[in-house]
């Protein structure tokens, strides 16, 4: 699946959240003055999505303050990513995406390495999409640790 570039019209969606309502980028955008952070994540309760979802967890009052929303999307069930955000503390939505419609649309999914063998499935990958829903910023197969520290100095948000 190609990858989304800076300037691109980001896909908009509707997809469930962990309690199971329908949440779309449309409505995330109104409520956002600068963007949303759009984070896509292989499997909740994971170390390594754990770490990238608690990292943002930690700095989402800075995100807020900068005028961004935060969501991560994954391939899990609502009920999945009712028990991670329960167990993490997670103030922001996290979306379902288990037949990888949105994920493949945005292309964070398809083929990657994954201890030496290529296999298919969800690419770490962050997205920053303007309140016009345009993308301002596309970063794929990042890594969990520092990523979400990386993405606040490239968009200039402190604390």
């Amino acid at each position: 699946m190609p990858q989304l570039a800076v300037g691109d019209a980001a896909p908009d969606f509707i997809l469930p959240d962990q309690s199971g309502t329908p949440v779309s980028l449309a409505e995330l955008r109104t409520g956002a003055e600068r963007g949303v952070v759009v984070y896509f994540y292989p499997r909740a309760a994971t170390p390594g999505c754990t770490k990238e979802a608690c990292d943002f967890r930690d700095s989402l009052a800075g995100w807020r303050r900068a005028g961004y929303a935060v969501v991560g999307i994954s391939p899990d069930t609502p009920q999945a990513l009712t028990r991670f955000a329960t167990k993490q503390a997670l103030p922001f939505p996290l979306l379902s995406d288990p037949d990888h419609a949105v994920l493949e649309a945005w292309g964070a999914w398809g083929e990657k390495k994954n201890y030496g063998r290529t296999v298919t499935g969800v690419i770490r990958s962050t997205v920053v999409v303007d309140p016009d829903g345009n993308v301002v910023l596309a970063r794929y197969n990042v890594r969990a640790t520092g990523h979400v520290d990386r993405l606040r100095r490239e968009l200039g948000i402190d604390g």
